[in-house]
């Protein structure tokens, strides 16, 4: 097997983020004037932006808002802003990905609060990350990657291909998605962010390891800020390198967890233990388990809701039972079983094993 491969960069793609931003009426934005402005634009039925300063800052100001319900949409050449006064919170930034590899996350979070102080915004708390991209490109001369050969802990997988030769292999959906692709054939055919060339200083055979992360796994690794995201990367890339998803080397083992690591696999494993870490594995989240195990027990009992209409349908001779009526039946059987004189007793006892980590 050819697993030859440098690497060769490896950065924030995307970020994500929100900020919690007071706008009164003295700031140097004029909200007022931009709605306007904006409902000039769309009943022009142009498409296009208009250059406006937003508090010295060169935007292009669009004729929509967007479906998170912020009436404000702005370009700029380094990140994509939502915003309106009365929203919470009042500024959602996408930062984009040339900004990312040749200025850094840390200092365009930085730049932003600059101008949020100069504009005269107010802010709240502090930001809070809702969605990172990691990569990881490599020069890869091996066989394209398949995804039989991964052990993941997503449910479901797509591979795309080209000419006969696998192109992208994705993993997942939702809070977490790996893809493996081909990044020079991607540039060619969709981004044209061709500015990758120079970075990577070639233009061929360069294949990209991508994780999305969205909020509610970087929240498990208590990441909310962007110093938060500095100091705790190592940990959540490590995770996702060796618990999350992992490539193999396929071999005679019918346990492809036992298969061996792909050396270029191996690589990102060893990156990620160098990079900043606290050592934790996750951040552990009381309300948030309570929550998770309130909503299992919810799936359980609807469950038994629809058996206890069926059970009552048949026995009555009905063509069914609408969900009300369902709950009715079974909260008139809960009453038949429950015991007033053991219910606090036991109430108590459960309480006291979850605090002990008995669940």
């Amino acid at each position: 097997m050819v697993s030859e491969f440098t690497h060769v960069l490896s950065g924030l793609d995307t970020v994500e983020c929100a900020y919690y931003l007071a706008c009164p009426d003295w700031s140097a934005i004029d909200f007022k004037r931009l709605l306007t402005l904006k409902e000039d634009i769309r009943q022009s039925k142009s498409r296009e932006g208009v250059a406006v300063d937003l508090a010295e800052l060169p935007v292009l100001l669009m004729p929509y808002g967007n479906a998170s319900g912020y009436p404000l949409i702005a370009n700029h050449k380094d990140m994509v802003l939502s915003f309106g006064q009365w929203n919470r919170p009042s500024f959602f930034v996408k930062f984009r990905s040339e900004a990312l590899w040749h200025t850094g996350a840390a200092e365009l979070h930085q730049r932003f609060m600059d101008w949020a102080l100069a504009a005269q915004l107010i802010k709240l708390r502090p930001e809070t990350l809702s969605r990172v991209d990691f990569s990881f490109d490599y020069e890869y001369l091996g066989a394209p990657p398949r995804s039989e050969d991964f052990v993941s802990l997503a449910e479901k997988d797509v591979t795309h291909r080209k000419d006969g030769k696998n192109q992208t292999v994705t993993f997942g959906k939702g809070d977490v998605v790996l893809r493996v692709y081909n990044k020079v054939d991607e540039i060619v055919e969709k981004s044209e962010k061709t500015w990758f060339f120079d970075l990577w200083q070639r233009k061929e055979n360069v294949w990209r390891v991508e994780w999305q992360v969205r909020k509610d796994v970087l929240r498990r690794f208590g990441i909310f800020s962007f110093a938060e995201l500095e100091e705790r990367m190592g940990d959540l890339l490590t995770y996702l390198s060796t618990e999350h998803d992992s490539w193999r080397v396929p071999n005679e083992d019918s346990n492809r967890s036992r298969w061996p690591l792909h050396p270029l696999w191996a690589d990102i494993q060893d990156r990620a233990g160098k990079m900043n870490r606290l050592g934790v594995v996750r951040e552990y989240d009381e309300a948030a388990q309570i929550d998770e195990r309130l909503m299992r027990i919810a799936i359980s009992v609807y469950g038994y809701l629809k058996k206890t209409g069926a059970l009552v349908s048949v026995k009555e001779s009905l063509e069914g039972m609408g969900f009300k009526e369902g709950l009715s039946h079974l909260i008139r059987l809960l009453h038949q079983v429950h015991d007033p004189l053991t219910w606090k007793t036991d109430i108590t006892k459960r309480m006291n094993d979850i605090r002990h980590g008995r669940w």
